[in-house]
């Protein structure tokens, strides 16, 4: 029987991400999506649509249970964090329509710093960081951390960067925070500091049944989104991204979702980066969701990601040789509107013509051949 999925907070690019890839990987799924926010359920690409109540409403599991009864669904997946703890919390009404990590492994994600604690007190290579208690330790944390610079300051729970900021002084960090705290009502003990990660930046994204892996696969982030608005200029989420053989990253997060929980169930996405001595360090770890750039695992290789999960949550067999999906040199460019363009390296020159060769000296003249500038000319191919 074809998969009958509901997915929560509809019409967001990660629900249709996740969308698009589940019917590459099973085109006859039929996909329900649910929104509070009848503007987002408008951009759902799901199947049919409902508008159901806020998640902190009392009656909302109910209602979704009610969803899943009468389009007689087998799954509830989670597009955002928020949902995944909401439904956590709901394991007792929708817990047969669900295929989350348990409870304790996602409090343990939810803060960075007692994710990172943990980490490194177990020898897993994570960025040593220090919790901000009050505005006065700030610089304290600075001689800690032996004159590093700069330091990445960022809040301790949420997504997408929030609140994060490379600084160079106690001083820049105090006004970061002081200025999220009056503005945003940030607390002040919501923020730690970290070293600086200053190498490459991989995602790793893996499904695990009953503590077994079953498929796991890297990419490096090689720009980002809406950098220019960030004063950090770094992002969670890639503008450009391509796929990696990387078996140290691997194994650094098979040794983390092991240490979490020896018998996890569900999908792991980690975050890393590369200290100054190129070892790749988790940042964060983020469970019961697929990320926002899910289609670059799962329409690029043998294996679908997003399709195998579902199978695995449905109990189906899933036969996969070889856990560690590694097809290199693959790429994905994202941008704010569109959906993502993913093709191979060798296809990076199809359909452009270049005018251009790649020299830096002066701009010379674009009439007479190459010129200094590196500009050349063509000839008309019109008839």
């Amino acid at each position: 029987m074809a998969a009958r999925l509901l997915f929560t907070s509809a019409g967001n690019g990660s629900s249709n991400n996740l969308a698009r890839s589940i019917r590459a990987g099973a085109g006859s799924s039929f996909i329900v999506g649910c929104n509070a926010d009848q503007f987002s359920l408008k951009k759902s690409d799901a199947d049919r649509n409902y508008l159901v109540p806020p998640a902190d409403h009392p009656e909302w599991s109910e209602v979704l249970r009610w969803i899943m009864k009468t389009e007689r669904l087998h799954l509830i997946i989670p597009t955002v964090d928020p949902d995944v703890e909401s439904l956590s919390r709901a394991r007792k009404t929708l817990g047969e329509y669900l295929f989350l990590p348990s409870e304790s492994v996602l409090e343990v994600c939810r803060d960075k710093y007692r994710l990172i604690s943990l980490l490194r007190r177990n020898g897993i290579d994570a960025p040593e960081t220090y919790p901000v208690r009050d505005l006065k330790n700030v610089s304290r944390i600075f001689q800690q951390l032996k004159g590093s610079r700069p330091l990445w300051c960022r809040v301790r729970r949420g997504a997408g960067s929030l609140g994060a900021l490379p600084v160079q002084t106690s001083e820049q960090a105090r006004s970061w925070i002081r200025y999220w705290k009056e503005m945003r009502g940030v607390p002040v003990a919501a923020f730690v500091l970290s070293e600086y990660l200053p190498g490459r930046d991989f995602g790793c994204q893996s499904v695990w049944k009953d503590g077994e892996l079953v498929l796991i696969k890297t990419y490096e982030r090689l720009s980002y989104l809406a950098t220019g608005s960030q004063p950090s200029r770094f992002s969670s989420v890639g503008a450009l991204a391509k796929t990696v053989f990387e078996s140290r990253v691997v194994n650094t997060c098979v040794r983390a979702i092991k240490l979490l929980d020896a018998r996890a169930s569900g999908v792991f996405s980690v975050d890393l980066k590369e200290d100054v001595r190129g070892i790749p360090c988790i940042t964060e770890v983020g469970v019961g969701r697929f990320t926002s750039a899910t289609n670059i695992f799962d329409l690029v290789g043998k294996h679908n990601m997003a399709s195998t999960f579902v199978r695995l949550a449905r109990g189906k067999p899933v036969k996969i040789e070889d856990s560690y999906e590694a097809t290199p040199d693959w790429y994905m460019m994202r941008d704010l509107d569109g959906p993502p363009r993913i093709f191979h390296a060798d296809q990076f020159a199809d359909n452009i013509r270049s005018t251009w060769q790649g020299t830096t000296s002066g701009r010379g003249s674009k009439t007479t051949g190459r010129g200094k500038s590196g500009w050349r000319t063509f000839k008309s191919t019109r008839r």
